[in-house]
């Protein structure tokens, strides 16, 4: 693994810390291989509407929307390291 990283020190940041200072720099946490920023259409916003008669007040295109933005979510936490994914190993 590679020990260069972009790190700021608050003097040249005085609105708070900053890790990286481009998408392209590669980051990994708790041992996990460093990538680069995820970019993917996956995680663009939910499109909401007013509510529906639904159980949830969704729609069933919403609710399959919200599902791929939260496997995406949960595939950069585990792809950078932050959370594991699974219980086992």
């Amino acid at each position: 693994m590679g020990d260069k990283i972009t790190y700021s020190a608050p003097h040249t940041h005085p609105d708070g810390q900053l890790v990286g200072a481009t998408a392209a720099e590669k980051l990994g946490f708790h041992g996990a291989t460093p990538t680069v920023q995820r970019a993917k259409a996956e995680q663009a916003a939910v499109v909401t509407t007013a509510p529906t008669t639904s159980a949830y007040g969704f729609t069933e295109a919403q609710a399959a929307s919200i599902i791929t933005l939260l496997n995406e979510l949960r595939a950069a936490l585990v792809e950078k390291g932050i959370i594991k994914g699974a219980a086992d190993s």
